[in-house]
């Protein structure tokens, strides 16, 4: 008989073959006969998710077909610029690099941010790094507050809890980023033709770690039906660069160095797949803390962390409201 985490870890396993070609099947599919559109814009971060999303859409409709875009700004981790570049020449597609830090300034994005930061630590100034954090759901109980991390010219670093209101700007003046990221996928989406495709996987699908009309918009979404580390699985299987292949999950939003866990999840990224698909398929508590050798109080910890982030989070998912029904308009294909 198969333990627990026998059969946890079995249905994590991903067999990449038939998945790579399911997808990109209905990539076919989507692009050219839904959308009507001629391929797809992959804006690539160097991270594992554009990466696959990007060798997926070149296994569906061919390198000549994709069209990669490099957008990075002043806080971008120097790694970003150059892995965007080694999975362009690795796919062998065409891409442009716009540097997005001009149109963020003008936007007012880090006269925004900084001034939210300074609200909590006075001494905060432009040429300081910061980020936001959460304490870990592994710990103790604790209350699920964002603070501020900064560190000045000199290298000392001051933490500090952010407020309500501090919390929503920094937020909010962060959001640009994806905004205009978005803005440009579009922008040489509608010169070629082209579908935009977005980059979430399971993980941040489910938990709204996406920003509406940012990195949340698109036209197909091919892994957001993948956990996360079946996304690293895909990534072996299509042979990309080992460095990417390698490379843990990073927000690379913020001037500091930063990943996913302390930024949003709480919780490395494999421990919250086996949570997510307990959680999803009915595994009882007890026997997901067994999987991951965690104490049971933990995992129940995380379920709840799961369900308030499927709420706080819902209104990301929703289109439009309308005042009332509009009837939907078929178009039947001559």
């Amino acid at each position: 008989m198969q333990t627990a985490k026998a059969i946890v870890w079995d249905a994590l396993q991903l067999d990449c073959e038939t998945e790579a070609d399911r997808i990109a099947c209905r990539l076919r599919e989507c692009v050219r006969e839904k959308l009507k559109r001629r391929g797809v814009v992959v804006a690539l971060s160097g991270g594992i998710d554009s990466s696959v999303v990007g060798g997926l859409c070149v296994r569906a409709l061919g390198p000549e077909r994709v069209f990669g875009l490099l957008l990075p700004e002043k806080d971008s981790s120097p790694e970003t610029l150059r892995l965007s570049q080694a999975i362009v020449d690795h796919l062998g597609i065409q891409a442009e690099h716009h540097d997005i830090t001009d149109m963020l300034r003008a936007a007012g994005c880090y006269r925004y941010r900084d001034e939210a930061i300074q609200s909590v630590i006075p001494e905060y100034s432009a040429d300081y790094k910061c980020k936001i954090v959460l304490p870990s759901l592994l710990e103790a109980e604790n209350l699920r507050v964002f603070s501020v991390v900064v560190e000045s010219p000199d290298g000392h670093q001051t933490r500090a809890r952010l407020s309500v209101n501090a919390y929503l700007q920094i937020v909010a003046a962060t959001n640009f980023k994806q905004r205009i990221r978005k803005m440009l996928e579009y922008f040489h989406a509608d010169r070629l033709n082209y579908a935009v495709t977005g980059t979430p996987n399971r993980q941040e699908y489910d938990q709204g770690f996406f920003v509406k009309l940012g990195d949340g918009a698109a036209d197909v979404k091919p892994i957001a039906h993948l956990y996360k580390t079946q996304v690293y699985q895909m990534a072996e299987y299509l042979g990309l660069p080992q460095e990417i292949c390698r490379r843990p999950p990073t927000t690379d939003t913020y001037s500091m160095p930063q990943d996913q866990e302390e930024f949003y999840f709480s919780v490395p990224h494999h421990v919250l797949d086996v949570c997510l698909y307990g959680k999803n398929h009915g595994v009882p508590v007890e026997e997901v803390a067994q999987v991951l050798s965690l104490e049971a109080e933990q995992v129940k910890r995380i379920y709840r962390d799961i369900d308030a982030k499927r709420s706080t989070t819902r209104y990301q998912h929703m289109p439009p409201q309308l005042m009332e029904p509009v009837p939907e308009i078929h178009v039947l294909d001559s």
